[in-house]
């Protein structure tokens, strides 16, 4: 999802992927302890994400997974 091997930003990249509605649900969710990357708590929305990062999301319908491509 990041072009030109670009960093992307965990909120875009939770926008972009589908899995936050908005800016505004992505930050809930982050607030919330929901997602991790690579495993570990996140909270940052502004973490920066590199290709073959794996974020996952613990949302009422379960977990959603999503690898970051290069």
């Amino acid at each position: 999802m990041t072009h030109d091997d670009e960093p992307i930003r965990l909120g875009q990249f939770l926008k972009l992927g589908g899995i936050a509605e908005t800016g505004g649900h992505a930050r809930a969710l982050l607030d919330d302890g929901a997602v991790t990357v690579n495993g570990e708590p996140e909270s940052r929305r502004g973490r920066q994400l590199r290709p073959g990062d794996v974020v996952e999301v613990d949302l009422p319908s379960g977990v959603q997974r999503a690898t970051v491509k290069g």
